[in-house]
């Protein structure tokens, strides 16, 4: 049920926001992988266990929402299709990859460390951390144990970067800038038309309706040729920032227990997916002619940047590992609103059933 939002309410809400966004902000400086994002998450989620008065109302809610459906619909580049056809080989295996990390380890949540199936499987797609938050973010399993186990798995495959970056004479590795932005008035047609189809979809039942809308419509629109440019890299960032504020503000009453137990099944969740990595890229190794730390590094589910990184200091094809990210991230774009339907009317026939 909707929670009524009152004056008062006014300095918890710039309190949460503020909290995020310095958050995001350090965590930005710092160097930490997904910062702005990250950093909101973790600077409210201790600020709410600290019982700190975060809150984030409905109304701004719903447009965050929009907003996180919006990006992720806007970020997909327009020429990811035209990829599929140029390395056959490893792109049919990232997406067999994707399939066995998430139903192993969701089926491994589930039954060792009896989490729900929503919880579980959106806690098991390796990638998209914004897009799964925010459909965590409306009802969709438990957010707090969602994010948990994300944070978990991102920084443990992260940190493989730095360390190796210490012994390799590069400083770091910045994706390709967008060519253009976005204008004004695409940013306000583009949201009118996120927002109705996400109403459309809230209507007709589809979970997490308003985020998976507007990812359609923006989705589309960009495949469909009706803009091109990119969003503003502010809109980006306090979109980010608001999704942190909303995910940490979920982990108000959390227990003790209840953190280690999601904490431990994130590090076995994020050990199978290293696993499951290795094993696809020595058999994809011994298919293609490349060096197997070209084809791990395409194929794993850690951060572009720390990956590129890697990738150029070893002398490796940086479009290859590039071109795999973004069709991971396209493929999770797919995959994760089908799992989450799925998840939904598995869940009615149970109940009706």
């Amino acid at each position: 049920m909707p929670t009524p939002f009152s004056p008062s309410d006014i300095l918890p809400v710039l309190l949460t926001l503020a909290i995020a966004a310095l958050g995001g902000g350090l965590a930005t400086v710092l160097g930490l992988p997904a910062g702005w994002l990250m950093g909101a998450a973790l600077a409210v989620t201790v600020a709410a266990m600290l019982k700190a008065p975060v809150r984030i109302p409905d109304a701004l809610r719903n447009v965050i929402f929009v907003a996180v459906g919006m990006s992720m619909g806007a970020s997909v580049a327009p020429d990811s299709l035209s990829m599929l056809a140029s390395w056959p080989i490893s792109l049919a295996a990232l997406a067999i990859e994707l399939v066995i990390i998430v139903a192993s380890t969701g089926w491994m949540l589930t039954r060792l460390f009896k989490l729900d199936t929503g919880t579980a499987y959106l806690s098991s797609f390796p990638g998209h951390l914004s897009f799964v938050m925010g459909i965590a973010a409306t009802g969709v399993g438990d957010a707090r144990q969602i994010v948990i186990i994300q944070v978990i798995r991102i920084l443990m495959l992260t940190i493989a970067v730095p360390v190796g970056a210490m012994f390799l004479p590069i400083d770091s590795f910045t994706p390709p800038a967008a060519g253009s932005f976005m204008t004004p008035l695409d940013i306000v047609l583009l949201a009118a038309g996120c927002v109705a189809v996400g109403l459309v979809f809230m209507w007709i039942k589809v979970p997490a309706g308003l985020v998976l809308g507007a990812m359609a419509a923006a989705t589309g629109a960009k495949l469909g040729g009706l803009y091109d440019g990119a969003m503003p890299t502010p809109l980006v960032i306090g979109t980010f920032v608001l999704t942190g504020a909303l995910i940490g503000s979920r982990f108000v009453g959390i227990t003790r227990a209840e953190l280690v137990t999601t904490a431990k099944g994130g590090l076995i969740a994020t050990a199978m997916t290293v696993t499951i990595v290795t094993v696809i890229a020595l058999v994809v190794a011994q298919l293609v002619d490349m060096p197997f730390g070209q084809i791990w590094l395409g194929l794993s589910p850690g951060a572009l940047e720390g990956m590129g990184a890697l990738g150029i200091a070893l002398g490796y094809d940086t479009a290859f590992i590039a071109a795999h990210h973004v069709i991971r991230l396209l493929m999770l774009s797919f995959a994760i609103p089908a799992v989450v339907v799925l998840i939904r009317w598995a869940e009615r026939r149970k109940v009706d059933g």
